[in-house]
């Protein structure tokens, strides 16, 4: 199993902008999504030192979102201890994502190969905000 870390505030995949052109429709990723992405992929690749992987493949994703400043002390101290869990959004597959097109060609050379994931959300846990993936082959 390998483990890669995404540093900094997670970002969901957003809705892509559609245009019509005269050779059909195209869709575009937001800027902020595109960004991301771009952010992944720099990171898996100072992580990942292999070539993509090609067989079925677990992936375990945990999303550490940032905590809000407004609110109780009592309330933030649960949410940095994992008892308080984000249920606002966004949805933790806009986040699953974005990370899973960003990896395409550098973790695994297509994300069709992924059978098995796991999806969670948490606030930050004094670690700081980030994502932390696994990646298991089967």
């Amino acid at each position: 199993m390998t483990k890669l870390i995404v540093p900094g505030d997670p970002v969901p995949q957003g809705r892509p902008r559609v245009y019509h052109t005269r050779y059909g429709v195209r869709g575009v990723d937001p800027a902020k999504s595109r960004s991301y992405k771009q952010l992944v992929q720099h990171y898996a690749r100072q992580q990942w030192h292999r070539d993509p992987l090609s067989a079925a493949l677990r992936v375990s994703l945990t999303v550490y979102r940032p905590i809000q400043r407004s609110g109780a002390r009592a309330q933030k101290i649960a949410k940095k201890n994992g008892t308080i869990r984000p249920t606002v959004k966004p949805d933790v597959d806009n986040y699953y994502k974005a990370v899973s097109d960003a990896l395409t060609g550098i973790v695994w050379c297509d994300d069709n190969q992924i059978v098995e994931i796991a999806v969670a959300k948490f606030y930050d846990d004094g670690d700081g905000p980030r994502v932390e993936i696994e990646v298991e082959e089967l």
